[in-house]
């Protein structure tokens, strides 16, 4: 459940408009035009930011990490809720969420790092500061892939059917991932249409010194929005999915398409390739994905078996 890019400990440069990506495009378009249409969605809210929430015996309890851990809950009780259903013992989905969350995390990590290695070469020791934040999704959702795989092989479960009981709870996770980066301050917005929009930043923080005294669209909070809305959608379609993988494979053409439009409404440091930005082209790659899924996966539904007495107790 590793969430979005975070900021770097040090001032990176940022960059407000990216060569070859600028507002011409129909999708920013269109999302410009329906916030200046509703501006009541966000208000004039001066964002004040909670980088750190409190102090328990001096250490710092850091808002990313805590409403991680609150998607990490959220995972596990959904996972806890279906597997109800299918009869599973509840400790199948805290196995199952340290897997995942061993493997998300190790992997969004291992991509920040890669995407901002200049910084990291030089100062090698801040890559075990993972509590500053800096995790990349895209990287953590591949070694999260490879961590369920390996646990649907110890646990003698077809893979396909793992992945669709597992993709709700990961899409939850993510979605309070994305408040962990709006009370941070991190993956800010663009300038807003228009000011009602938008919210303010502090001036000290980085996106107020990159934007001073300018609205920024609350794009954090719009991708969790997005996310709970997969979430339920992904509750609604489980139990009457005819083909194990077809949830995964539904995940993978609502996601992306929200991430592809969102991308356009970002305001920091994006890397550009071609038209796109990284986490576009992989977007798109992800769909073209979920197109392949739904037409090649198998006619096959794995029925859970009977818990055994053992489990019972």
């Amino acid at each position: 459940m590793a969430s979005e890019e975070m900021a770097l400990p040090s001032k990176r440069p940022i960059k407000p408009d990216i060569p070859g990506f600028q507002p011409f495009s129909a999708g920013l378009q269109w999302l410009q035009i329906c916030g200046s249409h509703f501006p009541l969605l966000f208000g004039i809210v001066p964002l004040v930011m909670h980088p750190v929430l409190f102090h328990i015996f001096g250490i710092e309890i850091r808002s990313y990490g805590f409403m991680a851990a609150l998607g990490f809950l959220a995972a596990i009780l959904t996972w806890i809720w279906i597997g109800r259903k299918e009869r599973k013992p509840t400790e199948f989905a805290t196995d199952l969420g340290l897997w995942l969350r061993l493997g998300g995390i190790l992997g969004a990590r291992l991509a920040y790092v890669a995407a901002n290695w200049n910084f990291y070469s030089h100062e090698p020791l801040q890559i075990l500061f993972i509590h500053q934040g800096g995790l990349i999704f895209y990287g953590g959702l591949i070694l999260g892939a490879l961590a369920l795989v390996l646990f649907a092989k110890r646990k003698r479960i077809p893979v396909w059917h793992l992945a669709d009981f597992a993709i709700p709870g990961l899409a939850i996770g993510h979605a309070f991932g994305r408040v962990g980066c709006f009370l941070n301050g991190c993956c800010f917005g663009r300038v807003a249409a228009h000011p009602a929009c938008g919210v303010l930043y502090p001036p000290g923080s980085e996106p107020g010194q990159a934007f001073p005294n300018t609205p920024l669209y609350p794009v954090q909070l719009m991708e969790a929005g997005c996310l709970a809305v997969i979430w339920l959608i992904l509750l609604l379609v489980y139990p009457r999915r005819k083909r194990d993988g077809t949830l995964f494979a539904l995940y993978l053409l609502l996601y992306p398409v929200c991430r592809f439009f969102l991308e356009y409404l970002r305001g920091d440091d994006r890397r550009a390739w071609f038209v796109f930005d990284v986490a576009q082209a992989i977007s798109i790659g992800l769909f073209a994905c979920g197109l392949f899924l739904f037409a090649a996966l198998p006619p096959r539904k794995f029925i859970p078996p009977a818990p055994t007495p053992k489990e019972v107790q």
